[in-house]
């Protein structure tokens, strides 16, 4: 395994970065089919309308779950960029904690939102659709926010490493 940082992203991390992006974007957006199959699980009348539906929100989770998996490996094996030089202390472990973070949701978010859909557990559905979202809707703003301080605050092309770079 690459315990050295490696000088950029690989085509496969970029790749999987953005797949993962649209597809969380996607499940983020258009919850409709979910929570409609989810209000007519609690009154007993699902349609086959819904229940297909809300398997697209499950499928989409579940290859967000696969891609994560995928993606975590090739951080480990191929290894990720250091930090730019322009960027604080205190803000490279901000990042580190921050792509953790990503991690971790990007494993809990899917395992939550199957327990509640397959399992029909029910602390796991308000988990997936509450704190968990919320928390990740928040690592994302920061996360896209870190994009214009990097460039205009530090002048470094922290965007060219998941594009171009």
């Amino acid at each position: 395994m690459a315990s050295t940082a490696a000088a950029g992203y690989s085509l496969p991390q970029k790749a999987l970065h953005w797949v993962m992006a649209l597809l969380i974007f996607y499940n983020l957006l258009f919850t409709d089919g979910i929570e409609a199959w989810d209000e007519a699980m609690d009154a007993g009348t699902v349609t086959p309308e819904q229940v297909g539906a809300a398997n697209i929100h499950a499928y989409v989770g579940i290859a967000v779950l696969v891609l994560a998996v995928l993606r975590l490996v090739l951080r480990l094996v191929q290894g990720a960029p250091q930090a730019p030089a322009e960027e604080p202390p205190l803000f490279q472990i901000a990042a580190k904690l921050a792509h953790g973070a990503f991690y971790v949701l990007f494993l809990a978010m899917p395992i939550l939102g199957m327990a509640k859909y397959y399992g029909d557990v029910d602390v796991a559905g308000f988990l997936h659709a509450g704190p968990v979202k919320l928390l990740l809707w928040l690592l994302i703003a920061v996360h896209l926010l870190a994009i214009p301080v990097h460039r205009l605050l530090w002048k470094s092309n922290i965007l060219g490493r998941m594009t171009t770079g």
